[in-house]
């Protein structure tokens, strides 16, 4: 595995390029307690900042325990395309009209009752510590080198992996 580790403008680049292509992640909360709270959650966006925004219900769970602690690790798994993303920051939530329309649509009415909905707000998780891990190639070279290396007994280098710094 290719250790690369990605700063500032790469480093967010990235975080959009893998949490919008990946969408859903497992929202981990009340991180100290065991079992934590987990709960899939739809990327509605990820800014230039590389912070990552959900819509969430005001009377979950999460946003419960995101009122007591706001750290919070969000976990992106695409095991068809090989992408993995771990992101653990803070988490902030937001009622504001304008956050609330640039992310609410159509799809959403599945879960609210419009923009109005009284219980209707914005996560906004900003990043502290990320780890990525994404193919080189392929996914079909990717497992023709995997082939290689069972029958070679060599180590394939198969995938980017490192922390990113925002």
């Amino acid at each position: 595995m290719s250790v690369k580790n990605l700063h500032a403008e790469k480093a967010s680049a990235k975080i959009k390029e893998m949490a919008e292509s990946i969408d859903f992640c497992m929202l981990c909360t009340d991180l100290s307690s065991k079992p934590f709270h987990a709960i899939p959650m739809s990327t509605k966006r990820v800014d230039e900042d590389g912070k990552v925004w959900f819509l969430s219900g005001k009377d979950s769970q999460h946003n419960e325990n995101i009122l007591r602690d706001s750290q919070v690790e969000l976990l992106y798994s695409s095991p068809s395309s090989m992408q993995f993303l771990s992101i653990f920051g803070s988490a902030t939530i937001h009622t504001d009209r304008e956050t609330l329309e640039k992310l609410y649509g159509n799809s959403d009415d599945a879960w609210f009752e419009g923009l109005d909905d009284p219980n209707l707000t914005a996560l906004a998780i900003e990043p502290t510590d990320t780890h990525y891990w994404d193919p080189k190639n392929g996914k079909l070279v990717s497992l023709m080198k995997m082939g290689v290396a069972a029958v070679t007994g060599d180590e394939p280098d198969l995938m980017d992996q490192g922390k990113i710094s925002v």
